[in-house]
């Protein structure tokens, strides 16, 4: 049975310094996007607190990721102002790579 869903992980390197870092080394991100209109259903990470989590879910749920996601990096830099910032940045941005590379590519003719 097909899923209609995909699920990817993306990873980055945490910054020094940081618990998260201490505990994980890196950020993980975790997405659930449906394959048909490409918006995120679902998000997970590694963050440590639950409200950092539902923070992330409910700023991230809803984006589009057959597009640019200028958008959410925006809000990000701006709502979003923690020591692991651009490391969730990077790791959005490898998963939006990931994604696009495997579900958008258009078969050669």
């Amino acid at each position: 049975m097909a899923m209609s869903t995909a699920f990817l992980t993306a990873y980055a390197k945490a910054p020094q310094n940081t618990p998260m870092y201490e505990n994980n080394k890196q950020i993980g991100i975790m997405l659930e996007i449906n394959k048909q209109s490409h918006t995120i259903v679902n998000v997970d990470s590694t963050f440590m607190t639950g409200l950092a989590k539902d923070y992330l879910k409910r700023m991230i749920i809803g984006t589009d990721f057959s597009i640019d996601i200028s958008d959410l990096i925006l809000d990000i830099e701006m709502n979003c102002i923690i020591p692991s910032q651009q490391a969730l940045i990077v790791a959005l941005k490898v998963a939006h790579q990931k994604y696009r590379d495997t579900f958008l590519k258009r078969p050669t003719e």
